[in-house]
């Protein structure tokens, strides 16, 4: 292994990398994740130039990005203008930009943290630096914030709850610093190592004991469906098969009122009156929202993911948007929600004069991006209170997911998880949890195949649907927790944690001085 090191240290960053990834949903080996960090760390302050440090944190970077964002190889299964080998270049094209930020921390850590031996004031640059790398790779270029490191300790989950305190960004930090930390044992420093590990046992068993409390007993109802039909049998044809499963699913009335909540983009027949008649293909909008009332009991409410259209001018289409509609009994349109944060190839095509000349198209069906919404919003629901929403890729965004001049009581999070094989379900149901861990706000998502589930204000799973599985959800609609630290300060408390390991670096070194 020593010469490995020596002769190989790239494919060595290259497979700690990958080791890395295994933390993260559905593996959850989170040890692994920490050796992979340690080992990254180790590799860096042995570099002998600053070139040779970022070097290694790419290599490594692209390992960890390839592994852990596998699935979205399959997102290239469902559009017929690229062929699906397409997706495994895409998988591998999206690490080699990704580790970009890894390479980052790399080089800083290198820079402002690197001394003959690794010490406390290099684990506390590099975490810093990492904080940084994992928030800037959330804002450029639209952001892309998928799994966090700090993702990996939802099993652990009075670790991960520190983030209602913090945030995601900055526990992540906290976990590199934790794995860095592991280089200090066989020096024999035990001061940072043994205060850390205190610090993490202390707040796991603090914060296993802040449990959201249950549900009242006459809170209204949840009805979560699940109707298990893939995105091959989701085009224009099959909206009859998928109305049928839906409504299979969606129970039926009682005496307490029910919140039933489909999942994203399943309702192809449009619902908005007001459309040039040719729109319709001979059916009413009224009648359409009809087909869909005639579920629900008088107290009921039903919101459906649906792609409501634009018109310009001249009566032609200008373009659509990814919504959330909310329909009451009477088939009465009494709210919408507009998706926010696109999906950069998936539902706008960044750079078009560019790429479309390649063959590059989106992976959504269309001839035309999507309209992107003013941002996170909340409506209030007569029976049911303030409703926050984040439709599928918005809710990776950490501190990017509430209505801060209306905070809602929940969030509903519909999504279409069809598009992403296996890895990809249970790596989203676990980013959900951690910002509702954040925000202390119940979450409740609904799928076409998988994962669907009801997430309690503290991150616990209240109950699921599995993946591939159709099913229904039926829970009192749980209660939120009081805005934690988190809610109030977004990632400036990021930025604080961030800032007080680097202060607490400069203070170590020059004491050692």
């Amino acid at each position: 292994m020593p010469a490995l090191l020596s002769r190989r240290p790239a494919l060595v960053a290259l497979i700690l990398g990958a080791i890395a990834a295994t933390g993260f949903a559905p593996l959850q080996l989170w040890p692994l994740t920490l050796v992979g960090l340690a080992g990254l760390a180790a590799l860096v302050q042995r570099a002998d130039t600053g070139r040779r440090a970022l070097w290694l944190g790419w290599c490594w970077g692209v390992g960890h990005f390839t592994i852990n964002n596998n699935w979205f190889q399959h997102a290239f299964d469902f559009q017929d203008k690229m062929p699906p080998v397409l997706g495994y270049f895409a998988a591998v094209g999206l690490a080699l930009y990704l580790a970009i930020f890894p390479m980052a921390a790399a080089g800083i850590g290198w820079r402002f943290g690197r001394g003959a031996r690794p010490d406390a004031g290099y684990a506390l640059v590099f975490a810093a630096a990492w904080i940084a790398s994992e928030y800037l790779r959330s804002v450029l270029f639209s952001g892309y914030a998928w799994d966090p490191i700090g993702v990996i300790w939802l099993p652990v989950i009075g670790v991960a709850r520190l983030s209602a305190w913090i945030g995601t960004y900055a526990l992540s930090g906290v976990t590199v610093l934790a794995a860095v930390s592991l280089l200090l044992l066989p020096q024999r420093r035990w001061r940072l190592p043994a205060g850390l590990l205190a610090l993490l046992v202390v707040a796991a068993v603090s914060a296993l004991w802040t449990q959201a409390p249950a549900a009242r007993p006459d809170a209204p109802l949840l009805r979560v469906v699940q109707p298990n039909v893939g995105q091959d049998a989701r085009g224009e044809g099959d909206q009859e098969v998928m109305l049928a499963a839906l409504i299979r699913q969606s129970g039926t009335p009682g005496p307490r009122p029910r919140l039933v909540l489909w999942p994203e983009g399943v309702i192809r027949d449009y619902l908005e009156s007001g459309y040039p008649r040719w729109i319709y293909f001979g059916q009413s909008p009224l009648f359409n929202r009809w087909r869909l009332a005639r579920l629900l009991g008088p107290r009921d409410v039903l919101m459906t993911g649906h792609t409501p259209l634009r018109f310009d001018a001249k009566g032609d289409v200008a373009g659509a948007s990814n919504s959330v509609f909310a329909l009451d009994a009477r088939a009465r349109i009494i709210g919408r929600y507009d998706k926010a944060h696109l999906v950069p190839f998936g539902e706008y095509l960044p750079v078009p004069w560019l790429l479309k000349p390649l063959g590059l198209a989106r992976l959504v069906p269309g001839d035309f991006d999507f309209d992107d919404g003013p941002g996170p919003r909340t409506l209030t629901i007569p029976g049911f209170g303030a409703i926050g929403f984040q439709i599928c890729y918005e809710i990776i965004f950490s501190g990017h997911t509430v209505d801060e001049a209306h905070r809602p009581a929940i969030l509903f999070n519909p999504s279409t998880d069809a598009w992403f094989g296996r890895w990809g379900p249970p790596q989203h149901l676990a980013q959900a949890r951690m910002r509702a861990i954040e925000e202390g706000l119940p979450i409740v998502r609904s799928t076409p195949t998988g994962i669907s589930a009801v997430i309690a204000a503290d991150g616990r799973l209240l109950a699921t649907v599995p993946h591939e599985t159709a099913g229904a959800i039926e829970l009192p609609m749980p209660p939120a927790l009081p805005p934690t630290l988190f809610s109030r300060l977004g990632n400036f408390a990021a930025l604080i944690v961030a800032l007080g390991f680097a202060a607490a670096a400069i203070a170590i070194r020059r004491r050692a001085r």
